[in-house]
């Protein structure tokens, strides 16, 4: 009643671009009622694009030009690999700036990079770590607060120990993001957006998207804490990322859901691969698995129905009936012997009987609309 089900539930997930590893998984999936997803390169395409530069008024900022700001941020962010960084070198390029590789490179986690361009030391990311390094920004705090609030992501820039200003970048929604959520909702399934953006560019994103509830500024080491304390509030969790840094999270997690289009590391600690790497293959897991779910019910009732009506019949519990009657009729000698036992014909087929009805039953998944 029950493998019979998984495995033709399992097939129709894999025809639909859904990898479910194992039969738990597809258990737990039906009680969720949190799904965390991370932002970037899951309601997002990751690619971000830079939308605004603009230069301060400081000191250390006057006669410095729009160009030669990104030319610095882009050069300094040749050592990095994060879409941010990929985003200010893509749009140097654009612009045919002439950039140099740096001499030192360093990641600081959550807030930003340092690095050493031509001998002068650069540094690139959010207000936090303009702060640590003591760096006035001159106003340029408001104006990066009011691109936030727009949706995007503002990285301040400083050279020499002066802020020179501001870069903005932006990372369009997924299409179809928008409804996705929407269909989850309607699950009954609260969603969750997990980002190290800043607050003011997390609730701006997370209005667009319709998601009431936002966990910003996480660093990535973080993700796999705010899954914990969901949990112990009584949630079951499942947790939807694509990055290196989201693998702590999804292990984490009761089931974790893997963009197919991202890190091998975070499909390797995922429950659910998402191949197409799509959130409607989200909705579609989770239909899924009601769906297996309500089969296997109806399984297991159609299969103890038969058992307890016919075992008792066939170990003859209706021989005193018929003894009291004084033997059992001619109409139904075929069914019952002599004794008023079930003719062990009869209870064969009915036992075979069961076992088809639960794998036909099982075999209507495959032609469910999901």
């Amino acid at each position: 009643a029950t493998p019979t089900a998984i495995i033709v539930g399992t097939g129709k997930g894999a025809e639909r671009g859904v990898l479910i590893r194992s039969a738990q998984a597809l258990e737990i999936l039906h009680r969720v009622n949190v799904v965390v997803m991370d932002k970037t390169g899951t309601l997002t395409t990751g690619k971000p694009v830079v939308t605004d530069i603009e230069t301060g008024t400081g000191t250390g900022a006057s006669g410095v030009s729009e160009a030669e700001m990104l030319r610095l941020a882009a050069s300094a962010e040749l050592g990095s690999e994060h879409p941010v960084g990929e985003a200010m070198v893509n749009e140097a390029r654009a612009r045919d700036l002439v950039l140099e590789r740096p001499e030192r490179f360093t990641a600081i986690p959550g807030k930003g990079i340092e690095a050493l361009v031509n001998g002068r030391l650069v540094l690139l990311g959010n207000q936090a770590l303009m702060q640590d390094r003591g760096i006035g920004l001159n106003g340029l705090d408001q104006r990066a607060a009011e691109l936030a609030a727009a949706g995007k992501t503002p990285m301040f820039v400083a050279a020499g120990g002066d802020a020179l200003g501001v870069i903005a970048v932006a990372d369009t929604l997924k299409e179809g993001s928008v409804e996705e959520v929407a269909r989850l909702k309607r699950l009954g399934i609260e969603v969750v957006m997990l980002t190290g953006d800043n607050p003011r560019t997390a609730m701006a994103i997370a209005r667009e998207l319709g998601i009431e509830q936002v966990e910003a500024e996480v660093m990535p080491e973080h993700k796999a804490e705010v899954v914990k304390r969901l949990q112990a509030q009584g949630k079951v969790v499942a947790m939807v990322g694509d990055g290196i840094n989201d693998a702590p999270a999804l292990v984490q997690a009761d089931v974790g859901m893997a963009m197919g289009t991202g890190a091998d590391v975070a499909m390797e600690s995922a429950d659910v691969t998402l191949i197409r790497g799509d959130l409607g293959g989200i909705f579609t897991a989770f239909q899924l698995s009601r769906r297996t779910i309500r089969t296997i019910r109806q399984n297991l009732f159609w299969a103890f129905f038969y058992n307890v009506l016919l075992i008792p019949v066939a170990a003859g519990v209706l021989y005193p009936v018929f003894n009291a009657a004084g033997g059992v009729p001619d109409s139904l000698g075929f069914f019952f012997g002599g004794q008023g036992f079930l003719n062990p014909v009869l209870a064969a087929l009915a036992m075979a009987f069961s076992s088809v009805t639960v794998v036909t039953n099982s075999l209507r998944l495959r032609g469910a609309k999901i």
